[in-house]
């Protein structure tokens, strides 16, 4: 805006902002009433062709690819109808497969051999496979021989690896023994039932390997177990049988080992130290064995596995040994 003031032509641009802002407005609103309405005048066909232009427009993005990952990604349906999946004998199209069979806990391993003779007696041309995952449990009994029972690496379960169909499927639920597939519910309102699920090989491998891992390690406690004992015997063999000084030995024994006392006497004082309970802290003498009339201070007593810890004075120092309950008797103080 101009003004004349004492011959001076004055200037002021902020007089036309506003003038030129509703301008510029006014204008983008007349511009977007125009998009609107001509998008209104536009057919459907003709805005699905324009907004597909704003995508391919847009660098590194393709609308296509998006959609056809999604089509592949979403799943196909494998039946036709629900009944179809229904039906049992669809599971011989896969061929041989691993399946699991629930069985008791305690009796699996009893189950496994049965469900191995029903299917070669009812099915004798079918190639199967029955797999009960256990661990060979080994122990020493008292007598000296060697117990070994299976340790069930997964109670309950067991594997078999067989084409499946309605036939067989229902012959391994009808033993006895087995509680059926462990599997999937599949139907709908009307009826449903449990379909067995495949187990994969690579799931299979693991539990091979675990069990055989387990395996090793019952092996190599059992070993070390075996070792230790005979390294105990040993050094009390060679405490016994030898020692630096010899006089000291014949004198420490002596002390130890009392005179044999005349049958009959034995006999009443065995009577009477039967009547006797036994009792940690007590004195007590050993009838048979390796320490035989030797005495000694009762240590431990252990009635559930029948064993007891026995300390003897054996060259001025004490030995601890563990004696069977059966061979020891109170000493009686005459």
């Amino acid at each position: 805006m101009m003004k004349l003031q004492g011959g001076l032509l004055q200037w002021s641009p902020s007089s036309l902002i506003p003038s030129i802002n509703t301008a510029i407005k006014s204008t983008r609103l007349s511009i977007s009433a125009c998009v609107v309405e001509r998008n209104h005048q536009l057919t459907a066909r003709e805005r699905r062709q324009l907004r597909n232009e704003r995508r391919e427009s847009k660098s590194g993005y393709s609308w296509r690819e998006e959609v056809e990952e999604r089509l592949i990604k979403k799943p196909k349906k494998r039946y036709a109808s629900w009944t179809e999946e229904l039906n049992l004998d669809t599971l011989a199209d896969a061929g041989q497969q691993w399946w699991v069979v629930r069985v008791s806990r305690v009796r699996g391993h009893e189950t496994a051999q049965v469900l191995a003779r029903a299917l070669a007696r009812q099915f004798p041309e079918m190639e199967f496979t029955v797999y009960a995952p256990a661990v060979q449990v080994k122990r020493k009994l008292k007598n000296g021989s060697i117990s070994v029972k299976p340790r069930p690496v997964f109670p309950g379960c067991i594997f078999i690896r067989c084409i499946l169909n309605k036939e067989i499927h229902d012959a391994i639920r009808e033993v006895e023994g087995v509680g059926g597939f462990i599997g999937s519910k599949v139907g709908n309102t009307k009826r449903q039932i449990n379909k067995p699920r495949p187990v994969d090989d690579s799931d299979l491998e693991a539990i091979f390997k675990q069990a055989k891992e387990e395996q090793e390690k019952a092996d190599s406690e059992f070993d070390e177990g075996e070792r230790a004992e005979e390294e105990a015997s040993l050094a009390l063999q060679k405490a016994l049988a030898s020692n630096s000084d010899g006089t000291e030995t014949v004198e420490s024994l002596a002390e130890t080992k009392p005179e044999r006392a005349p049958r009959k006497a034995a006999l009443a004082t065995e009577t009477k130290a039967k009547k006797k309970k036994l009792a940690a802290g007590s004195t007590v003498r050993v009838l048979s064995g390796t320490f035989a009339e030797f005495v000694g201070n009762l240590k431990k007593l252990n009635r559930k596995t029948a064993k007891a810890t026995v300390g003897f004075t054996l060259f001025g120092k004490e030995t601890l040994v563990e004696i069977d309950i059966n061979e020891l008797v109170p000493e009686i103080q005459s």
